[in-house]
């Protein structure tokens, strides 16, 4: 990465500018968020939903021109231990995006954590157009609102069908199936 997405252990972040809030944490930093690198050496950074839109158009002004995946998960039934930076608090949904730079061969992962209660976060498309069927899907699976998709709709499930499928509280084997042929 260049100087302005390396870890800057004083907060400040070049890249980011001043208006992404860094977070509070003691850890190294980058887009204003905490940073962590994954087994694989991809940074992963953890920014806060209020300062997600920010901080991804500092990581599309860095060089991070695609947005490669936005998928989520629910950590309703979840009993281990979540390793998060300090200042970050742990919450039902966590949103990840995957981002690529393709002239330096990088990659970035934003982990966002959401609350159960205000399901809601800013819509990548106004900055990452491919991220349209990305985010659909992850509302029809996990029911996480975007605030400013154009078509914030159903791409997988059939438009009537009442809950969120990849929820761990969705009722699961509600559908009988029925195979031809058996007695």
């Amino acid at each position: 990465m260049t100087d302005e997405a390396t870890p800057d252990p004083e907060g400040a972040d070049a890249a980011s500018g001043d208006e992404v809030i860094a977070a509070e944490s003691t850890g190294p930093m980058a887009f204003g968020c905490p940073l962590v690198a994954s087994a694989d050496g991809q940074l992963v950074i953890h920014p806060g939903r209020d300062e997600w839109l920010l901080v991804a158009s500092a990581i599309l002004a860095d060089g991070f021109r695609m947005c490669i995946d936005v998928t989520a998960v629910d950590f309703l039934t979840f009993q281990g231990r979540r390793e998060l930076p300090a200042g970050i608090n742990a919450e039902r949904y966590e949103l990840v995006a995957s981002f690529i730079n393709h002239e330096r061969r990088e990659r970035i992962r934003a982990r966002v954590q959401i609350s159960a209660d205000d399901a809601t976060i800013g819509s990548l498309t106004n900055l990452y157009p491919g991220a349209d069927y990305l985010e659909r899907e992850v509302f029809d699976m996990f029911g996480i609102n975007f605030e400013g998709h154009p078509d914030l709709s159903r791409i997988l499930m059939p438009e009537n069908w009442e809950g969120h499928p990849l929820r761990k509280d969705f009722a699961t084997g509600a559908i009988p199936v029925q195979f031809k042929g058996t007695n």
